[in-house]
């Protein structure tokens, strides 16, 4: 008999249309905050202002230093004749070489395609992979592109790359909304969204009271990619390029407590406990049956049901106590996903 920590079914949950947040709140840190102390097995609500008065004091904070880039572009098939062909709308995901990118695209698309966008990108379809993305080069006026040039252009012709469950078109505050005060490596194509929730007052009081440490992990598409599978250890973990620091990697070879702000941290810290390794790709799976060795303490948001992030909430404080938290949420009425409320475990 299977155990039910090990089936994809048994991390479901009903979440009413109204609570998925599609705009963040401003000020970013009027968000609610719901708190968990596993020791004493309290729940307390509060907003996201007061999180220096529930954190303990001698952890230091690790945060995900990535930034969104303008992965969304759209554009057309070039046809015979060149004139143009049926509409494709691309999402970049991440290099795989210097000039091979992986990417999802809608529109029918096969190998030789090439994708004609503003300001003369042309993507040129190389392989198309069984789990529905795509192997892409560009150019851009004729000459083969680095990811450092391409991100320039996306920068330029690019949209923001909303999650899908936010059914709307982005606009120009989302430029500054889905983006971290303290973005700087651009590679992310979602946002570390636990990160979201601090303005500048508070984060400057935040780095007044704690030392902070930053990671870099370009958060890819495949972070919302439902678990599929029946069993959750036969899902197919996605993987994402990461880098520590050496400072940041000294902190994690100590004893010290840590704070992980973050699902996107949390992984990136994790996979350096088992591996010693401070860059590459990480491909870590948390879940009940695989718990953090490092992370002392979380903070993040609240996640899509049978995902792989709900499942690594549940490394920390169990399946059945986070559908209880979960459920505690909605009845009072948090916002969930990316620009929702957040939760902090101590």
């Amino acid at each position: 008999m299977i155990k039910e920590e090990l089936l994809t079914s048994s991390y479901d949950y009903e979440l009413p249309s109204q609570l998925i947040a599609t705009e963040p709140v401003y000020p970013r840190d009027h968000a609610k905050l719901l708190v968990y102390n596993r020791e004493t097995q309290n729940i307390t609500h509060t907003t996201f202002k007061h999180i220096i008065d529930f954190l303990p004091k001698d952890c230091d904070v690790f945060l995900n230093d990535t930034k969104v880039i303008k992965a969304r572009i759209f554009g057309h098939k070039k046809s015979i004749n060149d004139q143009g062909g049926g509409k494709v709308e691309l999402l970049f995901n991440k290099p795989i070489n210097a000039h091979e990118y992986l990417v999802m695209t809608k529109g029918r698309v096969k190998v030789g395609t090439k994708i004609l966008f503003d300001d003369n990108l042309v993507a040129t379809v190389i392989k198309l992979n069984e789990d529905g993305s795509r192997i892409v080069t560009f150019k851009h006026h004729d000459k083969e592109i680095r990811f450092e040039e391409l991100v320039l252009v996306l920068e330029k012709i690019g949209h923001v790359p909303l999650p899908p469950y936010i059914q709307r078109e982005d606009n120009k505050e989302d430029e500054t909304d889905y983006q971290t005060l303290f973005a700087k490596n651009a590679g992310a194509v979602a946002a570390p969204t636990a990160s979201l929730h601090f303005t500048s007052e508070l984060f400057k009081k935040f780095e007044e009271q704690y030392k902070t440490h930053k990671v870099t992990l370009h958060v890819g598409a495949g972070t919302f990619k439902p678990v599929e599978a029946e069993h959750i250890l036969d899902h197919p973990m996605h993987s994402e390029y990461f880098h520590i620091p050496l400072e940041s990697a000294k902190v994690l070879n100590s004893d010290k407590k840590i704070l992980a702000i973050g699902t996107t941290v949390t992984r990136t810290v994790e996979y350096f406990s088992r591996t010693g390794k401070t860059d590459g790709e990480c491909d870590l799976f948390l879940n009940p049956n695989n718990k953090p060795q490092r992370v002392n303490y979380l903070l993040t948001n609240f996640h899509l049901p049978k995902s792989t992030l709900i499942m690594l909430v549940s490394s920390f404080i169990g399946r059945k106590k986070t559908l209880e938290l979960y459920h505690e949420a909605i009845e009072k009425e948090y916002r969930f996903f990316s620009y929702g409320d957040a939760m902090l475990i101590i």
